[in-house]
């Protein structure tokens, strides 16, 4: 039984992966063809018409052919049936004169009846003439036989006519199809007369009748097919010029118009769509000399700014030295100008950056170096930060050096922007700085178990000058672009700088670059996700 048991088994899974192979297979070649229909709206009300005009053609051709078909028929049977009844009486005519099948005359009798009935043509060719007991006679023998049947006969044997279809080898031309007729003579004797109509004609009458049924409804469905496209093409025709004039005002080409052709509905659209393209390039061209003019604005001022910032930067450090020798409230004063002076100065550089980013003159100073490195010394020049916040800053990295071709001061940039973003927002909580690569990327992920961001949020913290909490107070009084511009420094390298965050859970920050200068990131080694990086982290730590 074991055996046995093993080859049931094997059999399904083979067939299965046969299915299986052959399912895909045929998912393989469909594919272009769904895809075709899926982009093709001319095609999809082709074939929608072809669908129902066929369904409809057949169901017109059934019901035609089933009508006429019935109809020929039943008019060949009430012939026949009528026919049969007058052979049935031109027998009981001559068989009268018979009291019992004893008779040495009644076979004689009814052979000579049925030669007459078949010689003449208004009968049917083939006749059968027999007694209840058994004696028969026809008008010709068949080598095929061609008994009615048996439910036939009993009818016939009550008194009925009856009728019935069937198929017989009587010439030895192959089974033909018949109308049989049988009529009971109630005489002495009971008798029943069998004729047999040949349907031949009916039957061809019939198959000429589907043939043009068949021609005229594939006739009739391609013309709808041809109709249907060609109607269809004079509405899709517009519309996919529609669609190519709106890609190519999508790519930047701004004059593109559509054709208008006559006055119709389509050409109204056409001009609609000319009218709507024509306020959009307007829209656009004010937006960009407005943009062009807000660049240039920032870019001189802050030029224009650096002279009368480095007088005043001159006179505030001469008071800054002296600050001794001032009274308190003057002491205080000087150190606050200075701070403030400090922050307006670092302003004015992030201003003098971003208008960089902005008129396409950033450019990265490339070199290889170590990635681990640079977060180390992030991490060592915001020491003091992290002391006064109370805040923990631990780094993982990996032990062998993580190189990367990369611009080193814009990458310590974004570093130092993400970890001390971290810091104030920590809540007193740990910060971690995680570092990982992959063949072609590396990635450094700075997470906080602080506040967190809002649903929302993620997507603004680059914003320029945006802030979550404009009311949160500072230690390091930033000036709301350092996450614009590390966004900026990441993007020129080709990377991606993502966030991330919960109320009450967290910040994460992942920047990814490639190790190369020139490739594009795919995948980040750190996945943005906070409760996996967070178990990574302590994974690592372990």
């Amino acid at each position: 039984m074991a055996p046995d048991q093993g080859r049931t088994r094997e059999r399904p899974a083979w067939l299965r992966r046969l299915a299986q192979g052959a399912a895909r297979y045929a998912g393989r070649v469909s594919r272009p063809l769904v895809d075709r229909f899926r982009a093709s709206l001319q095609l999809r009300v082709v074939s929608s018409t072809l669908i129902a005009s066929t369904i409809l053609v057949l169901i017109f051709s059934f019901v035609v052919a089933g009508s006429v078909t019935s109809g020929l028929l039943d008019d060949r049977r009430d012939t026949a049936v009528e026919e049969t009844e007058n052979a049935a009486e031109n027998a009981a005519e001559q068989l009268g004169s018979f009291t019992t099948e004893s008779d040495t005359s009644l076979a004689q009798t009814m052979q000579r009846i049925v030669a007459e009935l078949g010689d003449d043509p208004a009968y049917a060719p083939y006749i059968m003439l027999r007694t209840a007991n058994g004696t028969v006679a026809k008008t010709h023998p068949v080598s095929g036989g061609a008994e009615p049947s048996a439910e036939l006969q009993s009818t016939v044997a009550e008194g009925k006519v009856a009728t019935q279809y069937a198929e017989f080898d009587i010439d030895d031309e192959g089974p033909q199809p018949y109308l049989v007729v049988g009529s009971y003579i109630d005489l002495n004797i009971g008798y029943e007369i069998y004729a047999l109509y040949p349907l031949e004609s009916q039957q061809e009458a019939i198959g000429l009748l589907r043939t043009n049924l068949a021609l005229a409804g594939v006739a009739l469905v391609l013309l709808l097919g041809v109709i249907a496209a060609l109607v269809t093409r004079l509405v899709v025709t517009p519309v996919r010029e529609a669609a190519r004039t709106s890609q190519r005002l999508a790519a930047g080409l701004l004059h593109e118009r559509m054709e208008v052709r006559g006055s119709d509905d389509l050409a109204r659209l056409a001009g609609s769509f000319n009218l709507m393209a024509e306020n959009l390039q307007n829209q656009i061209r004010r937006l960009e000399e407005m943009s062009m003019m807000q660049r240039r604005f920032t870019s001189d001022v802050s030029h224009e700014l650096r002279t009368p910032l480095a007088t005043m930067r001159m006179a505030a450090d001469l008071l800054y030295d002296n600050r001794d020798e001032f009274d308190p409230l003057t002491k205080r004063s000087t150190e606050l100008l200075q701070h403030e002076i400090d922050r307006f100065e670092d302003l004015l550089q992030e201003l003098l950056e971003i208008s960089r980013f902005d008129s396409g003159f950033a450019s990265l100073e490339v070199e290889a170096v170590d990635v681990g490195r640079i977060a180390e010394d992030v991490v060592e020049g915001l020491s003091r930060l992290a002391g006064e916040c109370g805040v923990e800053v631990a780094i993982k990295k990996p032990q062998r050096r993580v190189i990367a071709e990369v611009d080193q001061r814009r990458v310590h940039r974004i570093l130092r922007n993400l970890v001390s973003n971290a810091i104030e927002h920590a809540e007193g909580r740990p910060v971690e700085i995680t570092v990982a690569e992959s063949d072609t990327a590396v990635a450094v992920a700075v997470r906080d178990h602080g506040v967190g961001l809002k649903p929302g949020h993620a997507d603004r913290v680059f914003d320029r000058f945006w802030r979550a909490d404009p009311s949160r107070n500072r230690k390091t009084g930033g000036t709301g672009l350092g996450l614009a511009i590390s966004l900026e420094d990441a993007k020129l390298h080709s990377g991606t700088l993502k966030a991330t965050g919960a109320p009450g859970v967290g910040t994460l920050f992942v920047l990814t670059l490639p190790l190369q200068s020139g490739n594009r990131v795919i995948n980040s080694p750190i996945p943005l996700r906070l409760q996996q990086s967070k178990e990574a982290f302590r994974a690592t730590q372990d």
